[in-house]
């Protein structure tokens, strides 16, 4: 029996670093394919940073082909130029993966560190520590915005399916009522 395996594309979004992974799950393994930063210069136009965040998913969805999308969303803070910057970089990466077909599940960053640590607080390292015992990780990154993306693709995993990929998508509610009593649907 061949092993079902699944790819799935993280990011951290950001306007001067966006941080992106590509995480094969094949059974229990978790494997890293790549982990890397796309780092914009502060001096370039706001919007041609948003053209090179929207290039950047377009080849990363091409080479890799992930079947999903798991992206941070941004944390409040109280700089509100920052984060309306933030959302725009957030916004060109799910379109980008979304004219690509992509499902994609936005996760806030307690979220992920609860996943991946068991404690919402946690910090950068202790979560980027505990991926490495999670994860096959060929090789690091001296950026944590790649980490952090890896982390993001990693609390996916784990959400879907308590991190057993069969194929289908989780049931709930009226969805899974209707699948299992197709005959009690009238129309």
């Amino acid at each position: 029996m061949q092993k079902t395996s699944k790819i799935i594309l993280g990011v951290d979004p950001g306007t001067l670093v966006m941080g992106y992974s590509i995480l094969e799950i094949s059974g229990q393994q978790l494997q890293v394919i790549e982990m890397n930063v796309l780092k914009l210069s502060g001096k370039k136009d706001a919007y041609e940073r948003l053209r090179m965040i929207q290039h950047k998913m377009n080849e990363v969805i091409e080479k890799f082909r992930p079947v999903e999308l798991a992206i941070e969303a941004p944390f409040f803070g109280k700089n509100v130029q920052s984060m309306l910057k933030l959302g725009r970089a957030q916004g060109v990466a799910i379109a980008a993966a979304m004219q690509c077909g992509l499902p994609v599940t936005e996760y806030s960053p307690k979220k992920v560190k609860q996943s991946i640590t068991g404690n919402g607080n946690a910090d950068k390292e202790q979560v980027w520590k505990m991926l490495q015992r999670l994860t096959v990780v060929k090789h690091s990154s001296k950026y944590l915005d790649a980490s952090d993306a890896l982390a993001v693709a990693v609390c996916h995993h784990f959400q879907s399916k308590n991190g057993h990929f069969t194929g289908d998508k989780k049931l709930k509610g009226w969805e899974e009522f209707i699948k299992k009593n197709p005959e009690r649907i009238k129309l």
